[in-house]
């Protein structure tokens, strides 16, 4: 079976799904009521078709009836036509022209599960929760997500606008969005300090795990690394076996994530794979409330394997599994057959993974940092005549004082220790990773002799 979908899809031939739901799933009776409603639907359709006020377009109006049925199911199913089942393709391979965000459905209000770091949404300061009340003018109450996605996406370079409500706000706020092409590239990363690794996956798609592991062997290059902290927050998810490969290149056995549904082909466990000691340094993982769907996958298996400290906020929590069935006329079926479980066997949906340090992120603003005030300590060097400070083992190699080393004031330094004031839950995870780094350290370290010497 391959996989090749948006979060947590899975792509599956028709031939291996149908003959289970039809002939297993449903009995004789259910079957007879099914034929007796669908004689009261043909009904009605053929009155509308002779009495409706103007001439219907019979096409339309049985897409229509279709996409109401799968959306009074959950907000996750849908019905894909032709042009949307190759849209959907375009996206799994990381090319769409829009927005750049994730949307669902919920209480029949359209809702931001999170914006792609890089993205327009992004950029113009779109957050996980938002609610879009309208898009262009027209109300999204009740639109299916995948007709909502239609009218977010559009030509690169023009211009959309949504009407916004947030948690706390008193009105709406419209938001004028133009339109780009979302970067292919999912994976950055850079060292944030001699040895420690900064890695943020934007969303999961066909190279990712390629992708990470050049930039991890790229930074190997350039030193050793004590420590990495991987960002997946405002990740909205999506190839589950990116996911799987993703969180199996940091483990070396064990469970990654299992799913439970209806039929026996839908309960499946995937598992990591030996990595002969490889990537086994210390890790946090960095999660929010728009952390979703694969993301939640890898941040689950890291926290139940106890392989490193996930910091952040609670997750979104969409936990459920979406399988593609293409349809004869290039059309296909988005349909919600399972659930997916951490090792520990929890289920993520509607919960999502609750961090072991909670780490609200707090604002920053250079007026708030100019209103601080900070104690006036008085320290040794301060003092006049103070003695300077000496290295034993420098004076015994070098006969002197070493200089102190100079200090690197390159623009990617100055932007790295900019990056690390603004975000206190990066800055959280960076001290949590140190002090994993030194525990380690402590516990390989034999037990130096009396004097130091």
């Amino acid at each position: 079976m391959k996989i090749y979908s948006l979060p947590t899809l899975f792509f599956l031939s028709l031939l291996l799904i149908l003959p289970g739901i039809c002939q297993g799933a449903i009995s004789q009776e259910q079957r007879e009521a099914t034929y007796r409603q669908l004689e009261i639907f043909a009904n009605i359709l053929s009155i509308l078709q002779e009495n409706y006020v103007e001439e219907i377009n019979t096409d339309e109006t049985l897409e229509g009836a279709i996409s109401g049925m799968l959306l009074a199911l959950d907000p996750h199913s849908s019905y894909l036509t032709a042009k949307d089942f190759d849209e959907l393709q375009e996206e799994t391979r990381g090319s769409f022209s829009g927005i750049g965000i994730e949307i669902t459905v919920r209480d029949g209000i359209l809702t931001v599960i999170s914006p792609i770091a890089g993205t327009p949404a992004d950029k113009a300061g779109l957050q996980a929760k938002d609610l879009i009340v309208k898009i262009n003018g027209e109300v999204t109450k009740n639109m299916p997500s995948m007709e909502a996605i239609k009218k977010l996406r559009g030509p690169k370079g023009s211009e959309v606008t949504i009407s916004i409500y947030r948690d706390g706000w008193q009105d709406l706020k419209e938001i004028t969005i133009v339109r780009d092409t979302i970067p292919l590239q999912s994976v950055g990363g850079f060292f944030l300090e001699p040895g420690f690794v900064y890695i943020n996956i934007t969303n999961f798609q066909g190279q990712t795990t390629k992708d990470l592991k050049n930039k991890l062997a790229e930074l190997e290059k350039e030193e050793q690394i004590k420590g990495l902290i991987l960002d997946l927050r405002n990740n909205p998810g999506g190839l589950l076996d990116q996911a799987i490969s993703v969180t199996d290149t940091f483990l070396e056995e064990g469970l990654v994530v299992y799913t439970k549904g209806r039929l026996p082909e839908q309960n499946m466990t995937f598992q990591a794979h030996a990595n002969n000691g490889k990537n086994l340094y210390p890790l946090v993982v960095l999660v929010n409330e728009g952390s979703a769907s694969a993301s939640e996958i890898v941040a689950g298996a890291i926290q139940d394997h106890k392989r490193g400290v996930i910091v952040g906020t609670q997750t979104f929590g969409k936990g459920s599994v979406q399988t593609i069935l293409p349809m004869p006329d290039g059309a296909g079926l988005r349909l919600t057959t399972a659930r997916y479980y951490t090792p520990n066997g929890r289920s993520i949906q509607a919960t999502g993974i609750v961090p072991d340090v909670e780490v609200p992120r707090l604002p920053y603003t250079e007026e708030n940092e100019e209103k601080r005030v900070l104690p006036d300590f008085v320290r040794e060097a301060d003092l006049k005549n103070h003695i300077l400070q000496r290295n034993d083992a420098t004076e015994r190699e070098e006969g002197g004082v070493s200089a102190p080393p100079e200090t690197d004031t390159s623009k990617e330094q100055e932007a790295i220790k900019q990056r690390l004031k603004e975000d206190n839950q990066l800055r959280t995870g960076l001290n949590i990773l140190k002090s994993l780094n030194l525990y380690t350290e402590y516990k390989s370290s034999p037990v130096l002799p009396k004097g130091g010497q």
